[in-house]
């Protein structure tokens, strides 16, 4: 075998095994393993973070850590999960237009 046709047969091998290990860990590395599909009311919620989805993780991911340190994954897709965040989004942009008052990053919610 010549070696441009051994070149090209290891570029062909390289790509193969790039592909397979992309196709392999593509959208499998998720934070979230199961989802709940809400929270008790009443439930004091001490932190949330929403993590976008990537290359990693094909999803988007909402974590909410209660008062006691527990952290569970929620459902963005149902409409609980929807009012929610879009409750605390508010929350967040009205206390946005007076910096001053905001003492803390971490915001406590009521559910």
């Amino acid at each position: 075998m010549s070696g441009i046709m051994k070149v090209f047969v290891l570029l062909a091998v390289m790509v193969c095994i790039s592909e397979a290990q992309m196709d392999h860990t593509s959208g499998k590395l998720c934070l979230c393993q199961r989802l709940r599909n809400g929270i008790r009311p009443g439930t004091k919620i001490t932190d949330i973070q929403i993590y976008p989805a990537t290359i990693f993780c094909d999803k988007v991911e909402i974590v909410v850590t209660l008062s006691n340190g527990r952290r569970y994954c929620l459902n963005p897709k149902l409409k609980a999960v929807q009012k929610l965040m879009a409750s605390i989004m508010k929350r967040e942009t009205s206390s946005t237009a007076r910096p001053s008052e905001l003492t803390s990053t971490t915001n406590t919610a009521r559910v």
